[in-house]
């Protein structure tokens, strides 16, 4: 089987060498003049599929993929095919995975380097697919759509070119690396086929045509903007034509100037940079990267920085009254050890007539038993009252606490 294949891809190769002026001609012209070649010859290329006939009555043309691939080779701008079927691309790299890794399963190893060999070629025919529909834009682009003289030709190709890449950003969503990732498994050559390579060839595909779609709206709108001068002038050629006449006015001696030519001059706009090109992002980069930080003030004058007196007296007052509130939880907890009987913070923030306010009591006397050695908190004992939250759960709401010894 493979020692036929062989002979025939021999005798295919060896045809388009020996007849290779003939297959330009035809590509150059679109069809092929029989008038001028050897029958045999013709029949003989139509045998090997190289030539056809669409119908009965017309002329012998190349087979498509004999096209193609002249025209990828060629890098010929006229070639304005995208090839967009990403959908039935991943499904045959997800059937070639299932029968290489049944294959290894069942111990069948040259099926399975079969396999292997198959979905090696489906991997790298789709991301060089990938790569050959960018290029053919860019193609375009870069030829400002040459390949048409007139401007709404132009328009139109430009328009062609636009929805042909949202058919393939589309096309480029049912990309699903997660599935992918699960299908090739822990295998070390299916990961590295179907995640690492179509990955990279992904983000780099995506990144260019992001590129190429704000060139071409560039594109677009400066043709349009020439089509509107182009109307302009035709509009002006057709009134010339019905009045050969006609003479401009000298529109400086009138009193009252028309609007077409009372306007002042453009003024030059101040530079500034343009931060979504993408080509200068690394430029960008590189120049903030330079830029060093002054942190100096212009200010001549900054009270809030000047000198302030110290207030001695206020900091002390804070002081004592902290001191106060320490000073009274430590009688508190005197008086639960003289007593030796259960007190509650309340209760005794009321016989006293302490003048916190409650909630900062209760807070304090918590904040006391917590500051404790491990030694002394195992003399007391201090237990909570109150109740949940209402609303929000989790949250416990203290109302007082009961301090005591054990």
């Amino acid at each position: 089987m493979n020692q036929h294949l062989q002979q025939a891809g021999v005798k295919l190769l060896n045809a388009l060498s020996r007849h290779a002026d003939l297959i330009m001609q035809v590509y150059l012209s679109g069809s092929l003049d029989e008038s001028q070649h050897s029958p045999k010859v013709i029949d003989n290329l139509c045998q090997l599929g190289i030539l056809w006939r669409p119908e009965s009555d017309t002329q012998l043309r190349l087979k498509s993929a004999v096209r193609n691939l002249l025209e990828g080779s060629l890098h010929d701008e006229r070639n304005r095919q995208i090839d967009a079927n990403i959908g039935s691309a991943l499904a045959s790299l997800k059937t070639l995975a299932q029968h290489y890794k049944e294959a290894l399963h069942h111990s069948r190893y040259a099926e399975s380097e079969a396999h292997l060999s198959d979905l090696t070629e489906h991997v790298y025919a789709l991301t060089e697919s990938l790569s050959n529909n960018v290029r053919v834009l860019f193609s375009r682009i870069n030829n400002e759509f040459g390949y048409v003289s007139s401007i709404d030709a132009k328009i139109r190709e430009n328009e062609l070119a636009q929805s042909q890449v949202s058919e393939l950003l589309k096309q480029l969503e049912m990309f699903r690396f997660d599935e992918l990732s699960e299908q090739a498994g822990s295998n070390r050559e299916l990961r590295h086929l179907m995640v690492v390579t179509l990955q990279h060839s992904f983000s780099k595909v995506i990144q260019e045509l992001s590129i190429v779609q704000a060139r071409l709206l560039e594109l677009i709108g400066r043709f349009r903007e020439f089509k509107g001068r182009t109307q302009l002038l035709k509009g002006f050629l057709l009134h010339l034509e019905h009045k050969p006449d006609f003479k401009p006015g000298n529109y400086t001696s009138l009193s009252k100037v028309p609007m077409l030519f009372n306007h002042a001059a453009a003024l030059i706009k101040p530079a500034a940079v343009d931060v979504h090109r993408l080509e200068h992002e690394q430029d960008l980069q590189h120049l903030v990267g330079m830029i060093k930080a002054f942190n100096r003030s212009n200010l001549r004058a900054q009270p809030e920085r000047a000198a302030q007196n110290i207030q001695v007296e206020q900091q002390s007052a804070a002081q004592f009254a902290e001191d106060k509130l320490r000073l009274a939880v430590e009688a508190y907890f005197c008086q639960v050890i003289d007593s030796g009987q259960r007190l509650t913070a309340l209760d005794y923030h009321q016989q006293h007539e302490l003048e916190f306010d409650p909630e900062v009591w209760i807070y304090q006397v918590v904040g006391g038993y917590q500051a404790l050695g491990m030694e002394e908190q195992s003399y007391f004992a201090l237990d909570t009252s109150g109740e949940p939250h209402p609303i929000y759960t989790g949250n416990y709401i203290i109302r007082d606490v009961e301090l005591g010894l054990r």
